[in-house]
């Protein structure tokens, strides 16, 4: 059960990360949710292309990269508000992922194949394990993290050493959106299909573990393991005292709610 839990917390944690690495840029990715969905289809599509989940992953996130680039340019070229831009990017993913899900399977419901390469769970365990680990030493050890950190909370400290604080925010929304694709790339390795609207809710979640975690690297990957495990036994409830489905498909949602006033609760005391 314990190896379940953690290989199942394993796409809040990447996706975590991601957002809490944009956090400390100053500028929080509200693109998550829209980049774990396009990480979702284009594992399984680019996967069961190439029969190699390898090529999967890489080609996905680094499209995604790219996005989390774009957008950080355009915001920065055009003054546009990041927070709607981002929306757009939600909704545009979905549209997107129907199209070509149509395009190469001529459907847009949920897409099973046997020839789709399957995974070890436990491996995608250790690599977001080494993930965390490596961000935490760059984030506090490192020169650049410190940059990073201080393009945040005090960018004109950066500018009056001739620094442009949104370079910092480009390579924050670039990790972001990479290591949101890569989480849903696990996801739907995790159930072996790709389910339209099965990432639904995971990006916010995952803004909301930030500060669960209250802003730290491990603090950010214990919430999403104990947020994983209180979904868990919300499905066990659900199959022993016959919850309806629909309630227990906005639980996670209301549970990340009511756990992040209890976060800020905490921290003013």
């Amino acid at each position: 059960m314990i190896q379940g839990l953690l290989i199942s917390s394993v796409p809040l944690v990447l996706a975590a990360l991601g957002g809490l690495i944009s956090d400390f840029s100053g500028y929080l990715a509200v693109f998550l949710e829209g980049t774990i969905s396009l990480g979702s289809f284009l594992v399984w599509l680019i996967g069961l292309q190439t029969g190699s989940l390898a090529t999967g992953f890489v080609v996905s996130i680094i499209i995604a990269g790219l996005i989390g680039w774009l957008l950080s340019r355009f915001v920065a070229q055009t003054g546009a508000n990041p927070f709607v831009v981002a929306l757009a990017v939600n909704v545009g993913s979905q549209g997107l992922t129907e199209t070509l899900s149509v395009l190469f399977f001529n459907t847009k419901g949920v897409l099973r194949d046997p020839r789709f390469p399957s995974a070890d769970g436990m491996l995608f365990f250790w690599i977001a394990l080494i993930l965390m680990g490596t961000a935490s030493f760059i984030v506090y050890r490192t020169p650049f993290g410190l940059r990073l950190r201080a393009s945040g909370r005090s960018p004109q400290v950066l500018l009056y050493r001739g620094i442009d604080p949104l370079r910092y925010r480009d390579i924050a929304w670039i990790l972001a959106a990479m290591l949101a694709a890569f989480a849903g790339g696990v996801l739907t390795i995790k159930i072996g299909a790709y389910a339209p609207g099965g990432t639904t809710g995971q990006g916010w979640i995952a803004l909301v573990i930030v500060y669960l975690g209250f802003r730290r690297v491990w603090g950010v990957a214990l919430a999403a393991i104990v947020f994983t495990f209180i979904q868990f036994l919300g499905i066990e409830a659900q199959a022993a005292l016959a919850i309806p489905s629909t309630l227990l498909l906005g639980l996670p949602s209301l549970l990340a709610l009511i756990l992040y006033i209890l976060s800020q609760v905490l921290r003013k005391e």
